[in-house]
């Protein structure tokens, strides 16, 4: 079983808050952790400088694509920052918990 952190980074708490409720709700994260952060960007041939919030999203490798697809469909940005992080090692339990958290119904 592979895991993996999902990066993304949003406008605002709020947006964060949708985001990583919907994919804890729909099992397709254990856990999402989110937090303010300060970006420095060049967007539209501008650089650009706003606050932000960034998520990380403990999953499976093999939901990475559905956490993305959901996670987009809720996001306000036109190009938004989605990325996943190949988890190499972790403590045992806890990856179990991931696999538990996330297990889906067959259907």
């Amino acid at each position: 079983m592979d895991y993996c952190t999902v990066y993304i980074t949003v406008e605002d708490l709020k947006e964060a808050h949708l985001i990583g409720l919907a994919l804890v709700q729909e099992k397709l994260a254990a856990c999402v952790n989110y937090f303010p952060i300060q970006s420095i960007y060049r967007w539209q041939g501008k650089i650009e400088e706003n606050a932000e919030v960034a998520l990380l999203v403990k999953t499976r490798k093999s939901l990475v694509e559905k956490v993305i697809a959901r996670a987009k469909s809720l996001h306000s940005y036109a190009v938004p920052c989605i990325e996943s992080w190949t988890v190499e090692n972790g403590y045992a339990p806890y990856l179990k918990w991931i696999v538990d958290s996330t297990e889906q119904e067959q259907s």
